[in-house]
């Protein structure tokens, strides 16, 4: 059954908490503020009224508690509770930001050894805390980039980026006024070294990877690469998505890179979308470090504090210090794990190749090699049957399991990416399988009948085009 909008359940005079019954004055408010359209029309509904309405709402949507969640390149992982209870604690909630660093000496000590042990993990000589999400780390790298050429009188206009790489990677270098430079993937679905080569000169800043890239595959000539970019004068930056499959095993520092952003998110367990908050700390070597945003926490040996003066910082990328309760997070997780870090990378790419080879025989697999942490299938063979990957995707919405990503990377065509991550049990992985084994048979059988899916959900098949050219979100008043 539909759920009415909450203008709909709205009834004439009724209110939910009267806080006085005196007539309030509103002179003390400036006359811009006050509304003079005595129109306007709001729902007037119960307080527990609305309570039930978004209670309503909110059980509607999917999460990783209700069902499965193999969105490739996201990493939808179990976020543990005993993060959210750390980040609650009283002293952390309650902290002002702009307490002095002698009132907030247990905060910047969270923060400072956040920072070691992201310094640990990826190699990196220096990490700042501050961006609020992944592509917010992309920018805050991509503006080290162009202030350190600015710094030795280089002005590089050239960054190079894969045909497999995350659309956020040319949207942050453009954002700081840099060239993308496209590069095509070789017939492993890898960097091409001689298309590398053709476009490396002098006026290249830099290059942008993902390693393992988005099709779920590690850059075997990574370390020629970093020797070609290198050589030409430009940085390698690591986009961070991907780190789930590496921890432990390697890290960006030993790949050669120079810069990196960390998802909190998708490899440290903390909430996941949603507009935020988020955090995408970024690290940097160590002739690297004096370009970070301020301040950056360090310490004296007995005392945390927030250092301004570095020589040739970009500035500030948030305000205050960034969003400290997903620190908390992140932190309380990696405590958490320990030296397990190398396992639930461990684990992740075993699911990822399990699922991979049990699926191969029924979906297309573009690029047959072991896979990291995510691998990427085509929908092909089941479009030639009448039934396209979104047709797929929509079919098991009605299996309790939310669809993976769907038609990205671009360079495979009906792309069907699935990451399983590492905390998911084997018997969820096999009734996800099972699922999409089901769902193969059903396309060769009956495809009219996939394409009527899903038939379960709260809103069934919409026009997406129309949606998405000409979205109405505005209620009406009749």
């Amino acid at each position: 059954m539909m759920t009415k909008l909450i203008f709909e359940k709205s009834k004439k005079n009724t209110n939910g908490i009267n806080l006085t019954e005196e007539n309030i004055n509103f002179d003390f408010i400036d006359n811009r503020y006050i509304r003079t359209n005595k129109k306007t029309i709001l729902p007037e509904i119960s307080e527990l009224e609305v309570m039930r309405h978004y209670k309503e709402l909110s059980d509607k949507n999917f999460c990783i508690e209700k069902g499965f969640y193999p969105l490739g390149s996201c990493t939808m992982k179990y976020n543990p509770k005993v993060n959210e209870v750390l980040a609650g604690l009283e002293g952390f909630c309650e902290l002002h930001p702009l307490q002095s660093d002698e009132d907030s000496q247990g905060a910047l000590k969270l923060m400072y050894n956040l920072q070691e042990a992201l310094k640990k993990i990826t190699g990196m000589n220096a990490v700042t805390l501050q961006p609020a999400a992944g592509a917010h780390g992309e920018l805050c790298g991509m503006m080290i980039v162009k202030k350190y050429f600015e710094s030795i009188g280089e002005n590089r206009k050239n960054v190079i980026i894969p045909d497999s790489a995350h659309g956020t990677n040319p949207a942050s270098a453009a954002m700081c006024g840099f060239n993308i430079i496209e590069i095509k993937s070789n017939e492993k679905g890898l960097v091409d070294i001689d298309a590398l080569k053709a476009v490396l000169d002098d006026n290249t800043a830099a290059i942008m990877l993902t390693n393992p890239n988005t099709l779920g595959l590690f850059e075997e000539e990574i370390l020629e690469i970093s020797k070609l970019v290198h050589e030409a004068g430009g940085l390698l930056y690591y986009d961070g998505a991907n780190m789930n499959a590496i921890m432990g095993y390697t890290n960006p520092k030993l790949m050669g890179f120079d810069i990196v952003h960390m998802n909190l998110h998708k490899t440290f367990s903390t909430p996941h979308g949603g507009g935020g908050p988020g955090a995408g700390p970024v690290g940097v070597v160590e002739n690297l470090k004096e370009f970070l945003p301020v301040p950056v926490v360090d310490s004296d040996g007995s005392k945390y504090y927030r250092k301004y003066d570095l020589k040739n910082s970009i500035g500030k990328m948030k305000a205050f210090y960034g969003n400290f309760s997903i620190l908390v997070r992140a932190y309380a997780y990696i405590l958490l794990m320990g030296k397990e870090l190398k396992e639930a990378s461990a684990n992740a790419v075993l699911n990822a190749n399990y699922m991979m080879n049990k699926l191969k025989e029924h979906y297309l697999l573009p690029y047959d090699r072991k896979c990291m942490h995510e691998f990427v299938l085509s929908g092909d063979w089941q479009k030639e049957q009448g039934v396209n990957t979104l047709g797929i995707a929509k079919r098991l919405m009605d299996s309790n399991f939310h669809p993976p990503t769907i038609y990205f990377p671009l360079i495979v065509h009906e792309a069907i990416m699935i990451e399983p991550t590492e905390s998911e049990s084997k018997e969820v992985l096999d009734d996800f399988i099972n699922t999409m084994i089901e769902i193969a048979n059903e396309v060769k059988a009956t495809p009219d009948d996939v394409l009527k899916h899903p038939l379960n959900t709260p809103v069934r098949k919409v026009d997406e085009t129309l949606a998405a050219r000409k979205p109405d979100l505005a209620y009406k008043l009749q």
